[in-house]
């Protein structure tokens, strides 16, 4: 598959075949994604694997709305995409390097999201970014390590649906030239 087929046919995916993510498909994909583009290649994106099914339950049951509960907890595999905080974006001294002070660290962390899902599209695997949660209970429960920050949620696995894709607006509504 190329970069375009998997950009074009790419989905999100909310629910999962009950089969297993291999340790070895997933440490590809996160490979793949340590290739994304980062501030001063400062690649602050960390992964957690979450196969534990009373792990995610409770981050469903507890962080959760009931649409994404309902995602999380039949997924074989969620991903927690942390970073590390205060790199990216920052100068040796601690200063903000732009304007956008500490919102570029978001900025990388999401490029490395979707560098994470188009290798695991090419692996023949589908996921879902989740951002809908209680980030403090959900970081507790993660055991996410200091100096980190939580970000999304990934859910993964091999689809149980296949959706259409939706509309897409026109290039002449997304691109103006100068």
């Amino acid at each position: 598959m190329n970069t375009i087929d998997a950009i074009k046919t790419r989905r999100s995916i909310r629910r999962f075949k009950e089969t297993a993510v291999p340790h070895s498909l997933l440490e590809q994909i996160v490979s793949a994604a340590s290739f994304a583009p980062s501030w001063k290649n400062s690649q602050v994106t960390r992964y957690i694997a979450i196969e534990d099914s009373n792990l995610k339950k409770a981050i469903a049951d507890t962080c959760c709305g009931e649409h994404n509960a309902c995602i999380i907890k039949p997924a074989p595999l969620l991903v927690a995409t942390t970073l590390i905080t205060g790199r990216s974006g920052y100068e040796r001294d601690g200063s903000f390097s732009t304007i956008r002070g500490e919102a570029w660290q978001a900025f990388d962390c999401g490029i490395a999201c979707q560098t994470f899902c188009l290798a695991a599209k090419e692996l023949g695997l589908d996921t879902v970014i989740l951002g809908l949660y209680d980030f403090e209970k959900a970081s507790a429960l993660i055991q996410v390590p200091d100096g980190q920050q939580l970000m999304a949620l990934i859910a993964v696995g091999y689809g149980d649906e296949t959706p259409e894709a939706p509309k897409r607006k026109p290039l002449e509504t997304l691109l103006t030239y100068r």
